[in-house]
């Protein structure tokens, strides 16, 4: 069976260190082809038999008019019993802009009379038949390229076939990552920042630990996420499950995120074997 991985996502989202990631693992990479070539291709490889996994990198660069016809091309694929992925990145239009910006690269929907944040707009437009159908959305924002190679190599490869946990924790007012699994608020629990002495440290740090330790709420909250993950995660990776992250958000997302992902992260770390914990506003203060 051919294992198809349809790479896709708005101009400098990170779409070409994906294919390099897919490449470096033994995928066969093809970037920038035309929608109407992709099922040409695939009877040519079902019919070579030696090259049994692939990603193909579809973007705006492509006609307008072929994009249309992608829901209906990878609905042939399915019912031929072809394994497909479809992977959607994305970043916030400003992160986008910064990016092109530090690059000096074109985009290529500009011209005279579009400037970078109408061609941003339109591509999200031409691309809604890939993201429309992503079974992986992968938000770069806040994501150095070597977070994105590990993001993609646990969620998309499935290389030892582990069942990989990440806890993130995130600030509801620089949104939700759009590739989480659950997203839990915990914006009702005591804030550390309204404590003048606490405000300048994270959940990391001791002085946060104890004083949301000392909170029933908080302890109460935790135990209920325990108790709901301790009869759910097993399920999910009995049923081939390879791959589940678990956002937890908070304001600002320093103290109360933090601190709950993280004994999640620790109290997890026993049950399975690859765990990891992000803290995604602590790595955007550090860039």
């Amino acid at each position: 069976m051919i294992s198809l991985i349809i790479v896709s996502g708005r101009s400098g989202s990170g779409k070409s260190t994906a294919l390099n990631v897919l490449e470096d693992i033994g995928y066969y990479c093809i970037d920038n082809l035309p929608v109407t070539l992709l099922t040409p291709l695939i009877s040519r490889l079902k019919k070579d038999e030696s090259i049994e996994r692939v990603a193909i990198g579809i973007d705006a660069r492509n006609i307008a008019d072929d994009l249309i016809l992608f829901p209906e091309i990878i609905g042939t694929f399915k019912e031929d019993e072809i394994s497909v992925t479809i992977l959607y990145l994305d970043a916030s239009s400003p992160a986008l802009v910064k990016r092109f910006s530090d690059t000096r690269r074109k985009h290529p929907l500009t011209n005279g009379q579009r400037g970078l944040r109408e061609a941003l707009d339109q591509e999200s437009q031409l691309l809604d038949p890939m993201s429309s159908l992503a079974s992986l959305n992968i938000d770069t924002t806040n994501l150095t390229i070597h977070e994105l190679r590990d993001a993609i190599r646990i969620r998309v490869t499935e290389e030892n076939h582990d069942f990989a946990l990440l806890f993130q924790s995130f600030a509801y007012k620089r949104g939700v990552p759009v590739d989480s699994d659950f997203v839990f608020d915990v914006r009702h629990l005591p804030n550390p920042h309204w404590e003048p002495e606490l405000r300048s440290y994270n959940g990391l740090e001791k002085p946060v630990k104890n004083y949301l330790n000392k909170h029933q709420d908080f302890t109460d909250m935790y135990e209920d996420l325990t108790h709901y993950l301790d009869n759910w995660l097993p399920k999910f990776k009995g049923n081939n499950r390879s791959y589940l992250t678990i956002a937890i958000g908070c304001t600002g997302g320093k103290h109360r995120s933090v601190y709950m992902a993280q004994k999640l992260f620790d109290h997890y770390q026993s049950h399975f074997e690859n765990v990891q914990v992000r803290h995604r506003e602590l790595q955007h203060d550090t860039t």
